[in-house]
């Protein structure tokens, strides 16, 4: 069926026993836990009657939104109308869509439909238009006929096609990405919140206090320690499984194409035009494993995902081996500014970091000093935090500087930083609107400034840590010369007046 055709049409008929599984297929499990919690007839009773007048007031839900919703594609509009008592019109003109986004979880796929959304890239409510839920042959139908950019610059193209898709060994990279090891932590915490009852009811916390007495503090710290650590690492690879599983990422006419997921499945659709550059993201761990990952740098995406269980709108590719980051980066681009040799930073930028590092040991020092001065932790085991938070400061403070790096090529800036969170950006040249100079009163005693660059797009500002003072202002005016010249002669006209024994204005 071909949906832009001008005409009003309503949410697919499915969308009602969709919405009711929700709150069906999680009542079999929580009336199991209530069981094995000892939970009595009547309030197991009254769990299925709560759950069955939700499913009816969502059922109820989808009907009216299924009575009085209507969307139609013309040749310029995207527009939508929905409510009865409160009508509402949204409009959007087709020539404004940037991102076009097809989701599919697990009750939509069993019914065969999905939710699209359709945005201009701005942040207002009014730029975005969801459609939940209709089916798959209309998404995609929609999705094609909503072809963003004229296609011009890609029909050609040698790699049109696939630029990447998963490989299986990947998945050993995603389990290295902080993020969801955070995620997972996170959950196993509200998991424990939420059957605290249950927990108790089997004797587990009590059983943790003798292990506490018969290991010891410090044991017992290390040992959970450890267990945290397997646990998160597991987590995550069961995470990005489900996130990343069948990832593909294609160049259509004018788009490039991310699809990817095993029980929530996901398609996105990004306008090539509006690409400003890349980022190349590697923490630490995933760094030490010779991986990274890459996002985009464009207009109409949002920085941060709504949902913390899925990455980032701007991610192009999962967690891979660096060498397929830095190919499929140059296969996005049509270009390789990461091959770039990179101008490092003075000695004064790692002084610097020395300093914080420093400060960082002394503020754990004052910390473990509290519970060691009384004798709740053992002296040795203080003394040992504190040299440890020294060198890992010292080693991060080291790392940090040795990331720092910056090159112009033709096309495109490119800025590297970071340690723990190491970020490379290619920046296209010719879509940066400003600059931002900063200088903090330690960076002028040692002659250094960073140097921002702000565009319409990504996080809108990437910086160039602590170079020298005139290597920051020679790099802003070669790379969009004339922008900066105003603001140079003015400093330059200054500092004539000060050697002439002036005194500069106020």
């Amino acid at each position: 069926m071909n949906v832009v055709d001008g005409q009003w049409h309503r949410l697919d008929v499915r969308a009602i026993p969709a919405s009711a599984a929700i709150v069906v297929a999680p009542m079999l499990p929580t009336l199991l836990v209530m069981a094995l919690a000892g939970a009595g007839t009547t309030a197991l009773l009254i769990t299925v009657l709560v759950g069955l007048g939700a499913a009816l007031l969502i059922v109820g839900g989808a009907i009216y939104e299924r009575v009085f919703f209507r969307y139609r594609i013309t040749e310029e509009r995207f527009e939508q109308r929905q409510g009865g008592v409160f009508r509402n019109h949204r409009s959007i003109p087709r020539e404004r869509i940037r991102t076009v986004d097809i989701t599919a979880a697990p009750h939509e796929r069993l019914f065969g439909i999905a939710t699209v959304k359709v945005s201009t890239g701005a942040q207002a409510d009014e730029a975005t238009i969801k459609l939940q839920s209709i089916s798959r042959e209309d998404a995609e139908s929609l999705r094609r006929g909503m072809t963003l950019g004229d296609g011009s610059t890609v029909d050609d193209a040698p790699d049109e096609g696939v630029l990447s898709r998963l490989e299986p060994r990947w998945l050993g990279y995603s389990a290295l990405t902080t993020s969801l090891m955070l995620v997972v932590w996170g959950a196993i915490g509200s998991a424990v919140g939420s059957f605290d009852q249950l927990l108790r009811a089997w004797g587990v916390f009590e059983a943790l206090g003798g292990v506490v007495v018969t290991l010891g503090i410090v044991a017992f710290v290390l040992v959970v320690a450890g267990i945290a650590l397997v646990v998160g690492v597991v987590g995550a690879f069961l995470l990005s499984l489900e996130m990343w599983w069948g990832y593909q990422l294609t160049r259509e006419p004018g788009t490039l194409r991310v699809k990817r997921g095993l029980l929530t499945t996901r398609s996105l659709s990004l306008e090539e035009r509006r690409l400003r550059g890349v980022e190349l993201g590697e923490p630490l761990p995933l760094r030490l494993a010779g991986g990274a990952r890459l996002g985009a740098v464009a207009t109409g995406l949002q920085v941060r995902s709504q949902d913390k269980k899925q990455p980032e709108s701007k991610t192009l590719l999962p967690p891979a081996p660096r060498a397929e980051a830095r190919r499929v980066a140059a296969a996005v681009l049509r270009d390789r500014p990461f091959d770039l040799a990179l101008a490092p930073h003075p000695r004064a930028a790692l002084r610097r970091r020395i300093g914080w590092a420093l400060w960082s040991a002394l503020g754990v020092a004052v910390v473990v000093a509290i519970p060691a001065v009384p004798g709740w932790i053992p002296t040795s085991f203080a003394v040992v935090l504190v040299v440890l938070a020294l060198a890992v400061g010292l080693g991060f403070a080291v790392d940090a500087h040795r990331g720092l790096g910056h090159a112009l090529g033709e096309r495109y800036l490119v800025a590297r930083n970071g340690s723990a969170a190491r970020s490379t950006v290619a920046l296209q040249r010719e879509n940066i609107i400003g600059w931002r100079i900063s200088r903090t009163v330690f960076q002028r005693r040692a002659d250094l400034m960073t140097v921002g660059a702000t565009t319409a797009a990504g996080s809108s500002l990437y910086r160039v840590y602590d170079v020298r003072t005139g290597d920051g202002l020679a790099l802003a005016d070669e790379a969009v010369p004339g922008l900066l010249t105003p603001f140079l002669e003015d400093a330059a006209a200054e500092s004539v007046s000060i050697s002439d024994g002036e005194r500069p204005p106020n």
